[in-house]
């Protein structure tokens, strides 16, 4: 298949051209305006990271890696997009050990020499090999919908799930050739036996049974042959299958609104993770093993047909109710398979919470409840074992009675053809062998029932998440722009959690938020503090009213943009098991050392990281260093300044310092603050005191607002929450 080839029309095209010519090739067209638009295209051109959300956009899978081209060409990756002497993208479709063939929309087709394409392509060596970047795509089954837009198109089915065979098709067609070889090399088995049986017993020809035995020993020498190589190819297959399903599980939940996390169990969302094993293994397994047997199943039949149509025919009665009686069962297997998943989920989840919770559970005494919590939910789970224990013993049994009275009679009818001349001895053994050979098929197909089964309760439960609105639609194009003015105004705005029960959290809530000023929002715990700053990171839409960014409605604005824009501090900060520098510059796989510094400065951070024995490098959270309180907020803080964001939003940000480094990190921000909008809350004065505004909310409700000395000059509600921390600035 020739590879597709577009030109670029502008200097900027060459990587949106990069990823028309890849779809193109998979056999989905795109103009190049839609792939301009959704690479974001600039001054500066475009980056290797609006060049993989751009694929993304249309139904790829994405990673960037630095590799050498041994790599790429023994992986099978390709086609992938490089970038080329570090100010183009071109594609690489081709690599044999002397060339490399080249799609660069600038200049055409090409064919480089390996040491000319290195020259231009290679940015450093990594043990001996020279390296460079790498932009790997793999399409997954949205991209062969041919409405992307449309939120059905989401859901996840067997035939969609088979798109991802498309990027292993070698190693797919050496593996039906395997299965060829291996059943075609026991179709002769049966020939052997009657061969050593009828001519060389019959005649006593002793050399002619070695030499039939010898031929037997090389067929099963070469069966065997043939099933290590099938086990090694379906092993490298399932493995990437299993990763691409579960990567796009994973794109999946990412794009899911953050409100769809606070109702998730853990547990449930881990056991869905577990549940792409199923469908990898019926894909892989089951169905491939299938198409063989069936193919089996065709020739055995119609061999032993040939012996005596009579034996087939018991065959096939005696198979058909086998079918029915394994069939009787599926539906509770199926409620089984529920209910496990359930307590499975709750077991999951529990688990999580002893291993995270452990500090809690010993400083409260609570070890006891909380392992007969998890004891009683083991129980469940017993009990569930026993049943389905239960019921497949009564499953197996009565499909291994049916299964030997087949066999009985079979046996007894061909013994019966032998003694009336009808059959061979030496063709009643092969017509044994061949019922053997039957019998396999049969116990494949009903494996393949139970495995089909699985997978779509599976591909069910899957399919809630797939099905779950995105944070952003399609659909719905959304501004990556914020105009010049950007104050935010938020209009009669009401917010309650969902439940039919639930009060209203926010009401009725006007607030201007200046652009380039500093606005504190304080008030007692409960008043909706916190969850008025989610409603601004976009974790949550508006219940009623709106929020503008000067007259741009905010529910135009792209939720991943306006993050973009923002830099936050929250009380649920997270803190990943990673080196303070990755910690800090989490975006950013090549941190600018610059930055880094200055964010280390603003939180006050350099004494503790020249105390680590490793420095920046030092790694933190659950499997690194242990952290206060106080360290872990102003890692957070870091985290903020480092991404220098237009937007500021700290929600309690230094409740958990000591006064002189509050202090020295307040003075430090005041500097980092101009200019920018910040929304700040908190109940300490030191913190509030020198915002530009103060808005005082009370049980849902904006019952203040001004500066620090209007407020105390009213003498009112402000007044009351800060005057004991007046008292104590005046003492």
């Amino acid at each position: 298949m020739s590879f597709p080839f577009y030109k670029q029309f502008d200097a900027m095209d060459c990587g949106p051209t990069c990823v028309r010519m890849i779809a193109k090739f998979y056999g989905r067209m795109f103009s190049l305006q839609q792939l301009r638009d959704k690479c974001q295209i600039n001054r500066d051109g475009v980056s290797l990271r609006g060049i993989s959300e751009a694929a993304t956009q249309i139904g790829f899978r994405t990673v960037s890696i630095k590799t050498n081209l041994d790599v790429l060409q023994k992986e099978q990756v390709l086609p992938c997009i490089v970038h080329w002497q570090q100010n183009h993208f071109v594609v690489i479709h081709k690599i044999s050990k002397g060339n490399v063939w080249v799609a660069d929309p600038a200049k055409g087709k090409i064919k480089y020499d390996r040491s000319d394409f290195i020259n231009g392509w290679a940015i450093e060596e990594q043990e001996g090999k020279p390296v460079g970047i790498v932009l790997l795509t793999e399409p997954t089954f949205r991209f062969f919908n041919s409405e992307l837009n449309n939120d059905k198109n989401n859901k996840l089915n067997i035939q969609n799930i088979g798109v991802h065979f498309l990027r292993y098709k070698r190693l797919f067609i050496r593996l039906l050739l395997s299965l060829l070889v291996a059943n075609l090399l026991q179709l002769l088995f049966p020939f052997f036996t009657q061969a050593v049986v009828d001519i060389g017993i019959g005649t006593k020809d002793i050399q002619l049974i070695y030499l039939l035995l010898i031929g037997q020993l090389m067929l099963y020498t070469g069966s065997t042959v043939v099933d290590f190589i099938r086990g090694w190819i379906m092993l490298h297959i399932s493995s990437r299958i299993n990763i691409s399903l579960v990567s796009d599980f994973l794109v999946k939940l990412m794009k899911l609104p953050l409100a769809y996390f606070d109702v998730k169990m853990m547990g449930d969302i881990m056991q869905r993770m577990g549940d792409h094993s199923r469908i990898e293994s019926f894909l892989t397994g089951n169905a491939m093993g299938m198409i063989f047997s069936a193919f089996n199943f065709i020739v055995f039949a119609f061999m032993i047909i040939i012996y005596d149509a009579k034996l087939f025919f018991i065959f096939a009665g005696g198979s058909l109710l086998y079918f029915a009686w394994i069939y009787s069962f599926l539906n509770l297997r199926r409620k089984l398979d529920f209910k496990r998943f359930d307590v499975g989920a709750k077991n999951q989840s529990t688990v999580i919470q002893l291993i995270q919770g452990m500090q809690e559970i010993k400083m409260n005494d609570c070890e006891q409840q909380k392992r007969w919590e998890w004891e009683r939910i083991q129980a469940k789970l017993f009990r569930l074992n026993m049943r389905s224990l239960s019921l497949g013993q009564v499953q197996q049994g009565g499909a291994f009675f049916i299964n030997q009275v087949k066999n009985i009679f079979i046996t007894f009818f061909s013994a019966k053809a032998v003694i009336d001349g009808h059959l061979t001895l030496g063709g009643m053994m092969a017509v044994q062998y061949i019922i053997g050979q039957l019998n396999g098929p049969v116990q494949q197909f009903i494996q393949f029932i139970q495995s089909y089964q699985d997978a779509h309760i599976s591909l069910e439960r899957i399919n809630e998440i797939h099905n779950t609105p995105e944070e952003e639609a399609p659909d719905k194009p959304l501004t990556n722009q914020l105009p010049i003015d950007k104050s935010i105004t938020l209009r009669d705005l009401s917010y309650k959690y969902p439940g039919h029960d639930n009060n209203w959290v926010l009401e009725n809530i006007n607030i201007h938020i200046p652009h380039g000023k500093t606005t504190a929002i304080v008030g007692l715990s409960g008043s909706g503090k916190t969850t008025l700053i989610k409603l601004l990171l976009k974790f949550y839409d508006p219940g009623k009213g709106e929020i503008l960014i000067h007259h741009t409605r905010f529910e135009n604005i792209s939720h991943r943009f306006w993050r973009s824009r923002c830099g936050t501090v929250l009380q649920d900060g997270f803190i990943f098991s990673d080196t303070i520098a990755n910690n800090i510059t989490v975006k950013d796989e090549y941190p600018d050392l610059r930055k880094l510094e200055h964010a280390i400065h603003v939180a006050n951070l350099q004494e503790f990281v020249d105390s680590l024995p490793m420095g920046y490098n030092s790694k933190i959270g659950a499997e690194g260093n242990g952290i206060s309180q106080g360290q872990r907020q102003r890692i957070l803080i870091a985290r903020a300044v480092y991404k220098d964001p237009e937007y500021i939003f700290f929600d309690e940000a230094t409740n958990a310092l000591d006064a002189i480094n509050e202090k020295l990190i307040i003075q430090n921000l005041d500097t980092f603050f101009k200019g920018k909008t910040v929304v700040l809350i908190a109940h300490r004065l030191s913190t509030v005191r020198h915002a530009d505004q103060i808005i005082v909310l009370e049980k849902g409700r904006v019952i203040e607002s001004g500066t620090h000395q209007e407020l105390i000059s009213a003498a009112g509600n402000y007044f009351n929450l800060v005057k004991n921390q007046l008292e104590i600035s005046h003492s």
